[in-house]
């Protein structure tokens, strides 16, 4: 069920993807917390010790597992390209020991015609079997990518204040992009290669097993080097990804519209371009070294393959100079022939060895997230609300981000009666804005519990926590598309009228009407073509949209001036009619007509009442409106 929450301008959406094979369950243990978040130190790679690869590689077969018949398909495909290349040799043997040497026009005729055939054939099995491979590599990077991003939609938003969003974006495109080559052919490349393998193999037996020797008689050393080569490039495609997901986070952050404001009115766009400069040129070293390891090793094998034919030669005239069983002309060309078909998918073979070990530490990469737990996440027979009244409860709730810091919220209780108003008021660290994130559930409660109409939101279904609260705050996020988009975005089927009608409660309809494209105008990146006082108009008039009843006000006018704020103030009271209120207030003046005030600090509510009340108290509230007082005349 999806999950959508308004944080200002800024809807985290939340749809559960569909099932991936390997995926790890919703319910499984919780990965200890120093495997659970590689960003925390980035230079750390969990081990992948000899029981974890194996276990590994069976987990990217299961990828495949939904494809099998597809892959069945293609086995086919590979076993009969195989079998008819391997007949070419023989078919070439009867015509040099049989066709030509009797005469015989019609066989020499006919063998010919087989051997053109049989390459028609091969590289038809060959398209079909690309076709068909490359479609189900395809589809696998596209499951990979969306349950990866779906496991992503379902993170506490903890995750996402301590992971730096290019990393993010690395692991989804650069890694997934980089076994790209894996999944689309090297499972195929490898089936292939191996039945081509076995078959010309058997075939040279055949011809003569003497030979079959003399020619097979250093493949073991061959694989030993290409295990080693294959586990140098794996390490270093490791530190390879992370180095590309440390420059994607720097292209991020400091190319983006707020990255340019503060790199040129600090005056540091140089030296980002020089930080830029030293992870490009940490990347160019890593991707030579990849390209690099084994090279030289692989080289040598690529020679003696070469040169196997010119052995066999040499082996076969030996042989019949000493006296050895006589070899036909016809067997040596056939066999030689074999050997040069054994040699492409012999190479290939290694290389694709290679490949594979490179990709295992990708795979790692993006299993890692995969098994990333989920924090927030619907039970099994969660509660439905179909009419929703609003009253909103914090019975003795405490909440801490870690266990290793004390507690931000400790002890809260306090009752918003439906279409009531509370306002939330304190010193800048006090605890106010977790407070109101706990209502929407970003996060969970660690003591106690919040209630929505009597019902805790842990057991709520996310389309009902969806529906029931809105959240407008400082931080506004616009996408990078027209106004209509930005707004739909909370209601996909809205009509135009609607639209509209949002807008001019939101006090904002006239300034979009006045542009040239009107609702179709495009934003710009983070909405960075409207002021802050139109970006938050713009998030109210989504809120409005979706039309939700229960309404968190996070500090929405903190950041606006004052002939600003009045405007915004005055789209909240048309929002916050009706429904209920939780406001989260830095500036006093916002909410003086508030039901019930209270003040935290520390984490514990100190204070409690209506504004008249606090202020005949002269306690905390009342040092705190006296404080405003003073810094007024500064607006």
């Amino acid at each position: 069920m999806p999950f959508i929450v308004s944080i200002g301008n800024n809807e985290l959406g939340s749809t559960p993807p569909g099932s991936l094979p390997g995926a790890r369950p919703e319910g499984d243990a919780p990965v200890p917390k120093e495997t659970m978040h590689p960003d925390h130190r980035p230079d750390w790679t969990p081990p992948a010790d000899a029981e974890e690869q194996p276990r590994q590689v069976r987990r990217i077969l299961e990828l495949f597992r939904p494809y099998r018949g597809r892959l069945a398909v293609v086995g086919l495909l590979v076993g009969a390209a195989s079998l008819v290349s391997v007949a070419t040799p023989f078919l070439l043997k009867a015509i040099l020991d049989v066709a030509i040497p009797e005469g015989r026009t019609g066989l020499l005729s006919l063998l010919a015609l087989g051997m053109i055939l049989s390459a028609v054939l091969t590289s038809v099995f060959g398209v079909l079997q690309t076709l068909i491979s490359t479609t189900v590599g395809q589809r696998v990077m596209h499951d990979l990518r969306t349950a990866v991003y779906g496991r992503l939609q379902r993170m506490s938003l903890a995750f996402f204040t301590r992971t730096r969003t290019g990393e993010v974006q690395s692991r989804i495109a650069n890694d997934i992009g980089g076994m790209q080559a894996t999944v689309t052919s090297t499972a195929t490349s490898l089936v292939s290669n191996l039945t081509s393998v076995v078959a010309t193999v058997v075939a040279m037996l055949v011809l003569d097993w003497r030979l079959t020797v003399v020619s097979l008689v250093l493949l073991p050393v061959f694989v030993w080097i290409s295990r080693r080569v294959g586990n140098e490039r794996k390490k270093i495609t490791t530190q390879r990804q992370k180095q590309m997901a440390a420059m994607a986070a720097t292209v991020t952050e400091s190319l983006s519209v707020s990255g340019i404001l503060l790199g040129r009115t600090m005056g540091r766009s140089d030296s980002l371009t020089g930080a830029f400069s030293d992870e490009s040129e940490r990347l160019v070293d890593l991707e030579v070294r990849s390209n690099m390891a084994g090279r030289w090793r692989m080289a040598v094998i690529t020679i003696v393959m070469a040169a196997m034919p010119a052995v066999i030669y040499w082996t076969a005239g030996i042989a019949l100079r000493t006296g050895g069983p006589e070899v036909s002309i016809g067997t040596i060309v056939a066999f030689v022939s074999l050997q040069q078909g054994l040699f492409r998918p012999a190479v290939s073979l290694l290389s694709t060895g290679v490949q594979i070990q490179t990709s295992l530490a990708l795979f790692q990469r993006i299993f890692e997230y995969l098994d990333l737990p989920v924090d927030i996440t619907e039970r099994e027979d969660p509660v439905h609300l179909d009419r929703i009244k609003g009253e909103v409860r914090f019975e003795n709730v405490t909440f801490g981000y870690d266990d290793k810091s004390g507690p931000v919220l400790d002890g809260i209780d306090v009752t918003v009666p439906p279409g009531g108003s509370l306002a939330v008021v304190g010193p800048t660290g006090a605890g106010k804005s977790t407070l109101g994130h706990l209502v929407p559930r970003l996060y969970d409660v660690t003591g106690g519990r919040v209630t929505l109409d009597g019902v805790d939101v842990r057991d709520l279904d996310f389309d009902t926590l969806a529906r029931a609260v809105g959240v407008v705050s400082q931080e506004t996020y616009l996408f990078h598309a027209s106004v209509a988009d930005n707004l739909r975005f909370a209601k996909p089927g809205a009509t135009d009228e609607e639209l509209h009608a949002a807008a001019r409660a939101a006090q904002i309809h006239d300034h979009i009407a006045s542009l040239p494209d009107g609702y179709d105008t495009v934003v710009g990146e983070r909405g960075h073509r409207f002021s802050g006082g139109e970006k938050q108009r713009l998030a109210i008039a989504r809120t409005i949209l979706r039309d939700p009843p229960v309404l968190v006000l996070d500090e929405a006018t903190s950041a606006l001036d004052t002939r600003t704020e009045a405007a915004v103030q005055q789209a909240l009271d048309a929002l916050s009619a009706d429904r209920t209120t939780l406001t989260i207030a830095h500036r006093l003046s916002t909410v003086r007509g508030a039901d019930q005030i209270v003040v935290l600090d520390s984490g514990r509510a100190v204070e409690r009442g209506t504004h008249e009340e606090l202020l005949e108290r002269d306690g905390r509230y009342a040092a705190l409106v006296r404080r405003d007082a003073q810094l007024e005349p500064t607006k």
